[in-house]
């Protein structure tokens, strides 16, 4: 599994947080792999074979070649059916919105298609990008046509981004009522822009953050006991942070990543 992080463009960067793209040719070990939320939204295109999404409830469906997958408030399990091939842009928590025809929060827990989202314009990008020939061309199509469907520079909703920058400054420790005080802004006024702008709760996203910064430090091994790394994290203490991490991820944090999770890994590091 070859798994590469490319920088977005400095007129998108206060958009997008950067370019991914995978790539496997192993089709014999098909294995699912769990994505957990982390606060941020991705446009995907898979120029390889597409995955399969599972349910909770046992059902599954082969996604789209080319979505949006807008915020998850849970697991997402997923599997590849063939070859791996996918490039996408994940974008800062509040980063899809200014490009977006359509209210993010209609995008929560989907895949939603390109040509719903941008109409013909959205087909067009999904044809050039899976037509392109490597990975360069593929992120300037995405890259022009995101940069089209800026209506002016300054679209970002400045509450929603302090209050984005706030909460990751602090690892999604911060009260929801400090981060209100800090903005000087009504609480439900904040909360209220904040979803329309980002499709979740200042709460969530901060839960989701926390956990982020629990599995990167996971990943690098880099605590000594499951309290030191509750608080690090910015938990309250070790019984909050394995019920948090259980609701999130279906698993204790010892076993995580002792399967094979090897998405989750991956996009916790570029967090």
């Amino acid at each position: 599994m070859e798994y590469r992080v490319h920088s977005p463009s400095p007129e998108l960067q206060p958009f997008v947080k950067c370019f991914w793209t995978l790539e496997d040719v192993d089709t014999e070990t098909v294995q699912k792999q769990r994505i957990v939320p982390d606060g941020c939204m991705e446009m995907i295109f898979h120029y390889g074979d597409p995955y399969r999404q599972y349910f909770e409830n046992g059902d599954s469906l082969v996604q789209p070649r080319c979505f949006i997958f807008g915020q998850i408030t849970s697991v997402l399990e997923i599997a590849p059916i063939g070859i791996t091939g996918i490039i996408a842009a994940r974008f800062h928590p509040d980063g899809l919105d200014p490009f977006l025809h359509v209210p993010v929060e209609s995008l929560v827990n989907k895949a939603t298609t390109l040509d719903i989202i941008f109409g013909d314009e959205g087909t067009k990008l999904a044809v050039d990008v899976l037509a392109a020939g490597d990975s360069d061309a593929r992120i300037a199509l995405i890259e022009t046509f995101l940069l089209s469907q800026l209506s002016s520079p300054i679209t970002i909703d400045l509450i929603s981004r302090s209050c984005v920058d706030a909460i990751m400054q602090t690892n999604g420790s911060l009260e929801i009522s400090e981060l209100a005080d800090r903005l000087e802004i009504q609480r439900r006024k904040m909360e209220r822009r904040f979803r329309s702008a980002i499709g979740l709760s200042p709460k969530q996203l901060s839960r989701a953050v926390r956990l982020q910064a629990a599995i990167r430090l996971l990943a690098g091994r880099k605590f000594s006991s499951l309290t030191d790394l509750a608080l690090e994290s910015g938990y309250f203490d070790q019984a909050h942070f394995i019920k948090d991490f259980r609701e999130f991820t279906g698993r204790s944090p010892k076993s995580f990543f002792s399967g094979h999770l090897e998405l989750a890994g991956l996009f916790a590091a570029v967090g």
